[in-house]
């Protein structure tokens, strides 16, 4: 098979397409025929040994794949050959078949397109973990989001209409405010670009609290980092929750005292531990969010594909921040 490795650290130029020898589903594994891969910011950090997890290499990168069963390993019984699925991979999924524990699969309809198949349960099982289960998003709150057209952005758009929040979408150009907006957001702001200094710091915590109304926000989701992520919680409401999901600005700074004066909560999202940890609430969170794919109320914004030779400039695509939606590496 063909596969896409990383073999040195390194950005996306280093990536290789290879040949290597079909992989065989062990015990409890199930073998699928990839017909789609997920690109996300976790794999512009892992070629570059800069994220959580460090897989000994060479690896692919690639997070969440859709695909076919090819194979069945000893004592699997929820897949047979044939099923359609997604998966959550961690990595491996820069390739054309990938090995792995059926528990790490899930059912997909008949009528879900593999691309977004491909694109769904990173973004969406991040932002519904971190909306439901860590910020605890009410109906008639007011839920901001930071990066509001990427991947987890508009995932936690739609997510946070289908819960009757009050939804502010925070972008850097008034395309992805646009695009935000159609996906359900009530209102939009576009920031300007970092770093800031003092006086910048504080005129975009104006240009925030503006945007959010006298009451400011209840759920800040922060997909940005940097200089954004205490303009942001200056424009906190009292009690409210600051949901940190990733730092492709830098990792940020945060001056304590606020939140102090606003009542506040700080609350981290480490969604791929809380699987580990929390199978069965995963499993009733992925459940729940089928049932919104189903119904309409979510679905996977695909904006760019790329074919499995060309996943380097996927990664590099997402990488420039210029991405809107989902970045899709398929293998038709």
């Amino acid at each position: 098979m063909k596969a896409v490795l990383s073999t040195v650290v390194g950005g996306p130029e280093t990536l290789e397409l290879s040949e290597l020898p079909d992989p065989v589903a062990g015990p409890g594994q199930v073998l699928i025929d990839i017909k789609a891969c997920g690109v996300n910011y976790p794999d512009v950090l892992i070629i570059e040994d800069k994220y959580q997890f460090k897989p000994t290499r060479p690896f692919a990168p690639g997070g969440e794949v859709s695909g076919l069963i090819a194979a069945v390993g000893e004592g699997v019984t929820k897949f047979k050959v044939g099923d359609r699925v997604l998966a959550s991979t961690g990595w491996g999924g820069m390739a054309e078949k990938l090995a792995l524990e059926e528990g790490r699969c899930t059912a997909i309809p008949d009528d879900m397109p593999f691309d977004e198949a491909a694109a769904f349960i990173l973004t969406y099982g991040t932002s519904y973990y971190a909306l439901k289960d860590r910020g605890a998003l009410k109906a008639g709150e007011t839920l901001l989001v930071l990066g509001a057209a990427g991947g987890v952005g508009l995932a936690a758009v739609e997510l946070g209409k289908a819960a009757g929040a009050r939804v502010i979408a925070a972008a850097s150009s008034q395309e992805k405010v646009d695009l935000a907006i159609a996906h359900g957001a009530d209102s939009g702001v576009v920031y300007p670009r970092g770093p800031f200094d003092k006086d910048g710091q504080k005129a975009l915590a104006n240009l925030i609290k503006e945007a959010c109304g006298a009451g400011g926000w209840d759920v800040a989701y922060d997909a940005v980092g940097g200089d954004y992520s205490e303009a942001t919680i200056r424009a906190a409401g009292w009690n409210g929750r600051f949901l940190v999901i990733g730092f492709p600005s830098g990792i940020p700074k945060i001056p304590l005292n606020l939140t102090l004066l606003k009542s506040c909560d700080i609350v981290g999202v480490f969604w791929g531990a809380s699987v580990a940890r929390d199978p069965e609430g995963h499993a009733q969170n992925v459940k729940e969010l089928m049932a919104l794919y189903a119904e309409g109320k979510i679905k996977p914004h695909v904006s760019e594909r790329f074919p499995l030779a060309k996943a380097g400039d996927a990664i590099a695509h997402l990488a420039s921040r210029k991405a809107m939606g989902k970045v899709v590496v398929t293998n038709d």
